[in-house]
């Protein structure tokens, strides 16, 4: 059995799919700990793990952060609002979270690191000249690593197959490191240095290239085509975790089968205004024969108001349990949701356009299994033709069954374990 050290960034998208992994882990008999926010110190242990709290240096919730920027009437689109993330959630913690990971691998003899990328103090710790532990780092974002064949993560470019597309991509990775992200680049350049005397040597968002494994959480029929890949990389498929004893809302035999199904959700993070997109979906539907699925993402359910007759709300309900029964996702773009949508098949309607929604509503758009509407704030009526077109429109709902199949034939979260098995086995 191997001693494993997670670690996962304090917001549930990003430790949802850790705890899937640590919950394998445990599972197989393998001491698990987990460093995560205190909020998840319950979730950590049910899945059984060892909890290890964050410094409160690395206690930056993004929940909190998205929410009183969202009341102060900043939703942090655009390249001005993705800076600011980048700057205030994932720089910002980063030393603190160099620190614990430093001192929990050094604590006991630990066989690897596993920890999502977006945990910024990983990349010190990948480029240390200390000995250390192997490293997987997780890809729970849509995959940003630097590439000819497509254009930087986070301006929401498609890639274009062509001699002048790949000089677009170049141009564009370049105004990246050096313009628009000059300033997170040079503070995370200079934290790797002062923290470990090593040099990053490259693109912030490429320092899980200096990982054992590169593992992404899905399919590669859902990102696009790298012929630069770096052989690190390996997707795994979609790593969630069933749902245990989950009580069901009191609506659930209303999902019989009769009539349509459309799920509609804003997520845990972006969920504070339901008008940007669950709200405008109740309107577009309620003269529909279909039944309008909402979940809040925690919000209170009366925060609605009232609700169509063709509508049912609960705070959360399990999408191993609620996806099966779906016939259109509704979504501002969760990478964690959408993933869930193609590991059943389930074609999606997208529209957001804040943290990294600009990415992943564009993956929906590449693969063909649903409907951009590219914006995070759409009008009812452009939600109701798009959902028309779904329903109507056999090719999304073939492109969905066809990645569902990918999901199906892909490790997801047991893949992490075999990668540790063969780290273990070949000394790291």
């Amino acid at each position: 059995m191997h001693s494993v050290l997670l670690a996962a960034h304090v917001a549930d998208g990003h430790v949802a799919p850790m705890l899937a992994v640590a919950a394998r882990m445990s599972a197989s008999g393998h001491r698990v700990r987990f460093l995560a926010g205190d909020r998840f110190a319950d979730a950590v242990r049910d899945a059984g793990a060892e909890f290890v709290p964050w410094p409160p240096g690395a206690q930056v919730d993004h929940a909190e952060a998205i929410a009183a920027a969202r009341a102060a009437g900043d939703r942090r689109a655009g390249t001005a609002g993705m800076v600011r993330n980048v700057e205030e959630l994932f720089v910002a913690p980063a030393p603190d979270q160099y620190r614990a990971l430093r001192a929990a691998s050094d604590a006991e003899p630990t066989d690897a690191v596993i920890t999502e990328f977006t945990v910024v103090g990983a990349a010190a710790l990948a480029l240390s000249p200390d000995p250390r532990p192997p490293i997987i780092a997780c890809g729970i974002l849509p995959l940003g690593l630097s590439s000819a064949d497509t254009a930087p993560w986070g301006l929401g470019i498609l890639p274009r197959d062509s001699a002048a597309g790949r000089l677009r991509n170049r141009a564009l990775n370049i105004m990246a490191r050096h313009v628009v992200l000059r300033r997170p680049q040079g503070q995370i350049e200079r934290f790797v240095r002062e923290t470990t005397g090593a040099e990053l040597g490259g693109y912030f968002m490429d320092w899980g290239v200096h990982a054992e494994r590169y593992a992404q959480f899905t399919v590669a029929g859902f990102e696009y085509p790298h012929r630069d890949l770096p052989q690190n990389v390996v997707f795994v498929g979609s790593v969630s975790r069933a749902a245990r004893g989950s009580e069901t809302p009191p609506w659930w035999g209303e999902l019989d089968g009769s009539r349509p199904v459309v799920h509609v959700s804003q997520g845990t993070i972006a969920n504070v205004r339901a008008e940007e997109l669950i709200l405008p979906t109740l309107r577009a539907l309620a003269d529909r024969d279909v039944l309008v699925i909402v979940t809040t993402g925690g919000s209170p359910i009366e925060s609605l108001g009232a609700l169509p007759v063709n509508a049912r709300a609960a705070e959360f309900v399990p999408y191993d349990l609620l996806m099966p029964k779906v016939d259109v996702f509704v979504t501002n773009g969760g990478y964690g949701g959408l993933n869930a949508a193609i590991s059943h098949g389930v074609p999606i309607v997208v529209a957001g356009d804040t943290e990294d929604k600009v990415e992943t509503t564009r993956r929906v758009e590449w693969s063909g299994v649903g409907v951009n509407l590219k914006t995070g704030r759409p009008d009812a009526a452009a939600i109701a033709r798009a959902v028309d077109d779904v329903l109507s429109v056999p090719s999304y709902r073939d492109r969905a069954r066809a990645l569902q199949a990918e999901v199906a034939a892909s490790p997801g979260a047991a893949g992490i374990e075999r990668l540790v098995d063969e780290l273990v086995a070949v000394g790291g």
